[in-house]
């Protein structure tokens, strides 16, 4: 893929019609909490933009093994987009004061999870043991 990564779109964009159409959102003072939550979400946006454009042609909606990417925020953690997109979506969930969408994160964490292992198969299937040694230096 060339250019801005669709995430680099569409996220900016979804908060933006959220904010705007959000009933009384504007209105609601910014406290901490939701200060907080906004650079939580800035740096959850930002840092999965930075994933998603060091993973390049890597990028995949199924599990597939293409090329074994572990620099940058790779070469810490295996899994950087997931991590990071559900810091966003915390701190959104702040931002917006929505607390009911907390559960709904924790399903999104449970289903990154498990997408995370079939993932971790394939490229153990197709690196070998170039895989496993990579799985000990990094986290999730």
């Amino acid at each position: 893929m060339r250019g801005i990564p669709i995430p680099g779109v569409v996220i900016p964009v979804v908060v933006v019609l959220l904010f705007v159409f959000v009933p009384g959102l504007r209105e609601r003072p910014w406290t901490a909490t939701r200060i907080l939550g906004g650079m939580l979400a800035m740096a959850g946006f930002v840092l999965v933009f930075a994933a998603r454009v060091q993973l390049g042609k890597s990028f995949t909606v199924m599990p597939q093994a293409r090329e074994l990417v572990t620099h940058g925020l790779y070469s810490r953690i295996r899994n950087p987009i997931y991590v990071f997109a559900d810091l966003m979506f915390f701190g959104l969930i702040l931002v917006l004061e929505r607390y009911w969408l907390l559960p709904v994160l924790g399903v999104v964490v449970v289903l990154q999870t498990l997408q995370a292992r079939r993932e971790s198969r394939v490229l153990q299937e197709h690196f070998g043991q170039a895989y496993v040694e990579y799985r000990k230096r990094t986290w999730f």
